[in-house]
C-alpha cells in the first residue's frame, strides 16, 4: 500500500482487496467509497460495468472478483451499485461495503442493500461495528445500528464480550451496555473493566453494574478493585460501595483524595455511618504534610471560621498544601486579595493558578500596573498567564461599570 496509488486505483489494477486497503479500518472503507467516485471521472478508469456484473459467475467470489465487486459497490452509477449487491452476499469480505450501501443516497440501492443484509446478517456483523456506528450519525444510518444491536442482543455472548476490547470507544460503550443488560459479566469482571477501561462512560456503567446488589461478601472482588482504580469516577463508586458493604469507617482514608468527587463521596459515606467528617479535616490540617488535600476538604465542608486554620497553610513549604489552602479559602468566600496577590509570584504553577482563580472576582480592585509588570518575558509563564487573565477581567469589569475608577 506504499505505491503512491489510492485503494481504488490499486483495486482497479488487480490488487486483491486485503492488500489494497486496511480492511480492519472503517475510515479505509469510507475513503474507498469516496475515491471510486473520483476515479470514475477519469478516462480509462477500468471500473466495472453492469454487463461485467451480469457475466460474473455465481458462487464464492475469487480475490479478483472480490476486488471488482468492491469497485462496483462504490460506483457512482446507482444501477451498477444495485447490480453488485446481488453478488455481495456471497463475498463475506465485502460486508463493510454492504453496510455502507445500507445508508446509500439512492433509495433503490439502499432498500436492496438492507434486504440483503437483513437476510444474511449474523454474528459476523459485529466485525463491522465501528463502521456501523460511524454511519449511524448519517441521516440514513439507523438501520444497520438497529440490526447490529439486535444481533448482539440475541447472538453469542462471546461476540459481545470480545467487543469490550475494541479500540473504538463507541464500540466498547455499545458492547458494555448490551453485556450488562444480558448479564454476560460477573460483578468481579465488571469491577476490573471499570478500573481498566479508559472511557468514562464505560467506567461508570461497569462500576454501577458491579455494585448493583453488592453485599459485604463482595468487598474483595468488587469494591477493593474500584477503590484502587486511577479514574476518580471509579474510585468514587468504590467509596460509595463501602456503604453497601457496611464498611463506612474505611471512607475516612479517602477524605483527602486528590479528587473532589471522591472526597465528597467519602464525606457522604462517613455521615451515613454516623461520623462527622469536619473534625477529622480540622485535625488533619494540623499535619498538612501527611494530608495535603485536607485543606481542600475543610474548604468544602467547613465554615468561614475555619479560615484561621487555612491562612497559615498558604505559606506551607509543600506546593500542594498551598494550592489546596487557596482553593479552600475561595470555597469559603474568605479570600483577602491583598494576602493572596503575592502568590501570583509563587514558584509553583498550581499555586499561581489557584491564586489567579481566587483573585478573579476581585480583579477590578487590583493594581493594573502591578499586573502589567508581570507580563514581561522574564516572568514565569504561569504568572504571565494569570496576570493577563486578571487584567482582562479587570478591564471587563470597568467596561461594564461594575467598578468605576481609573
Amino acid at each position: 500500500m506504499s505505491d503512491g496509488q489510492g485503494p481504488a486505483a490499486r483495486l482497479a489494477s488487480g490488487v486483491p482487496l486485503r492488500e489494497a486497503l486496511d480492511t480492519a479500518s472503517p475510515e479505509a472503507w469510507l475513503a474507498l467509497d469516496a475515491e471510486v467516485r473520483i476515479l470514475a471521472s477519469r478516462p480509462a478508469n477500468r471500473l466495472p460495468t453492469r454487463n461485467e456484473l451480469r457475466g460474473s459467475a455465481a458462487g464464492p467470489a475469487s480475490p479478483a472478483v472480490e476486488s471488482r465487486l468492491a469497485l462496483a459497490l462504490c460506483h457512482p452509477n446507482g444501477r451498477v451499485r444495485e447490480a453488485a449487491l446481488g453478488r455481495a452476499a456471497g463475498a463475506p469480505g465485502l460486508l463493510p461495503l454492504l453496510v455502507v450501501r445500507c445508508a446509500d443516497w439512492a433509495a433503490p440501492v439502499r432498500d436492496r442493500a438492507r434486504a440483503v443484509l437483513a437476510d444474511t446478517a449474523g454474528p459476523e456483523l459485529a466485525s463491522a461495528a465501528a463502521l456501523v456506528l460511524r454511519l449511524s450519525r448519517r441521516d440514513r444510518g439507523g438501520f444497520t445500528l438497529d440490526l447490529l444491536e439486535h444481533v448482539l442482543r440475541d447472538g453469542p455472548g462471546p461476540v459481545v464480550v470480545a467487543l469490550l476490547a475494541d479500540e473504538e470507544r463507541a464500540v466498547r460503550r455499545l458492547a458494555c451496555r448490551i453485556a450488562v443488560g444480558r448479564g454476560l459479566l460477573t460483578r468481579a469482571e465488571l469491577a476490573r473493566r471499570a478500573a481498566t477501561d479508559d472511557d468514562g462512560r464505560v467506567q461508570v456503567h461497569c462500576a454501577e453494574a458491579a455494585l448493583a446488589g453488592a453485599g459485604e461478601e463482595d468487598y474483595d472482588t468488587v469494591v477493593a478493585p474500584l477503590l484502587a482504580a486511577r479514574p476518580p469516577q471509579v474510585r468514587s463508586a468504590g467509596v460509595t460501595g463501602l456503604r453497601r458493604t457496611g464498611r463506612h469507617g474505611q471512607a475516612a482514608a479517602f477524605l483527602t483524595d486528590r479528587s473532589a468527587l471522591v472526597r465528597a463521596c467519602a464525606r457522604y459515606v462517613l455521615r451515613q455511618g454516623g461520623t462527622d467528617p469536619l473534625p477529622l479535616y480540622r485535625s488533619m490540617c494540623a499535619d498538612p504534610a501527611r494530608h495535603p488535600a485536607a485543606a481542600a476538604g475543610l474548604g468544602e465542608c467547613g465554615s468561614r471560621t475555619d479560615a484561621g486554620t487555612l491562612w497559615p497553610l498558604t505559606a506551607h513549604p509543600l506546593p500542594a498544601v498551598r494550592a489546596h489552602a487557596v482553593s479552600a479559602l475561595c470555597a469559603l468566600d474568605a479570600v483577602r486579595p491583598e494576602r493572596i496577590r503575592p502568590l501570583l509570584d509563587d514558584p509553583s504553577a498550581a499555586v499561581v493558578r489557584a491564586a489567579g482563580r481566587a483573585l478573579r472576582p476581585y480583579a477590578a480592585t487590583l493594581d493594573a500596573d502591578l499586573l502589567r509588570a508581570r507580563l514581561t518575558p522574564d516572568v514565569p509563564r504561569p504568572t504571565r498567564v494569570a496576570a493577563l487573565r486578571l487584567l482582562r477581567a479587570r478591564e471587563h469589569a470597568h467596561a461594564r461599570g461594575l467598578y468605576p475608577g481609573p
